[in-house]
């Protein structure tokens, strides 16, 4: 049962970031490291270096 939670909870985040990430030029690909558990934490802080490039412009 803990098992299908943890693909409901992937799934709710592997969506926005296919939507997500290759607004910051990465590849839609790597949503999939949403699928471990501190993957969603490195996209996450990747796309904040990302936006932050993007503002010093």
């Amino acid at each position: 049962m803990g098992g299908i939670w943890w693909l409901i909870l992937s799934a709710l985040t592997i969506i926005p970031m296919v939507k997500i990430l290759p607004f910051f030029g990465i590849n839609k690909y790597w949503c999939l490291l949403c699928l471990i558990p501190f993957g969603t934490i490195a996209l996450l802080w990747w796309v904040g270096l990302k936006l932050q490039e993007l503002e010093r412009r």
